[in-house]
């Protein structure tokens, strides 16, 4: 049987669960926080670290390819522009170098040693400085000496020469006179003038002071010229020198 209790049942009463969660956040709140270790703090820096390499490897090649592709770019030079820019280089080297010639000229002083005048050496012989002596001074070239011909009439004007003191230079400038006036041709005649004989006579009787045979006679015609020579000039090579500057005697 059941009992009055029993047949009235009592209300049940909702089951607190206040202490279980009381104890769960009791329990939450006694954990402590979570707290980062040092090994924790190492790891983030070569993590850090390991970025930075790789945004550096991968930035590098980039950064050289984009140079690469800017030098690729540049416009070509062609063959008259390069020509031309190595003419103008050309030009302006000459011009430096003549602008470095014109500037280095006045840094130098050229000093020339005079030349001492060479003395004159005598080369006159013995025989050519006494004719020389005896002779005019504006003589010019002195005619050497010739032995003439024995029986010849240079050979009969050579002995009076001699006998008049005259010296071989003498005789030489006489024969060098009338070889140019007749040739020692006694019958030599200038036309033109009027002059005959060897020496040339003006008119050719003048010589008639001298012989009769003026006219055919060398030794004659010899004697009349030395003394009209020795009157007029003094020696035979004086007679030559001014027949060399004037052409006559």
């Amino acid at each position: 049987m059941t009992s009055g209790n029993e047949l009235n049942p009592q209300q049940s009463r909702p089951i607190s669960r206040r202490s279980q969660n009381a104890q769960v956040s009791r329990r939450s709140s006694a954990v402590p926080p979570p707290r980062w270790s040092r090994r924790r703090g190492v790891l983030g820096i070569f993590a850090a670290l390991a970025a930075v390499g790789f945004i550096a490897a991968y930035a590098g090649p980039t950064g050289l390819a984009v140079s690469q592709a800017t030098a690729a770019d540049e416009v070509p030079t062609t063959l008259y522009a390069s020509t031309l820019a190595d003419a103008q280089t050309m030009l302006v080297s000459e011009a430096s170098s003549d602008e470095a010639e014109s500037l280095d000229r006045g840094n130098y002083e050229v000093y020339v040693t005079p030349t001492p005048t060479p003395t004159p050496t005598p080369t006159e012989t013995a025989e050519a400085a006494s004719s020389s002596s005896s002779s005019s001074p504006s003589t010019g070239w002195a005619p050497p000496f010739v032995s003439p011909d024995p029986g010849s009439a240079q050979a009969a004007a050579y002995d009076m020469v001699m006998s008049r003191g005259w010296g071989d230079g003498e005789f030489s400038c006489l024969v060098a006179l009338w070889n140019k006036e007749s040739g020692w041709r006694v019958n030599a005649y200038n036309a033109g003038s009027g002059a005959y004989g060897i020496p040339q006579a003006l008119p050719g009787g003048k010589m008639a002071s001298a012989g009769g045979d003026w006219e055919t006679n060398a030794a004659t015609q010899i004697s009349w010229g030395l003394g009209y020579i020795s009157g007029r000039y003094g020696t035979p090579c004086g007679a030559w020198g001014h027949s060399q500057s004037t052409g006559w005697y």
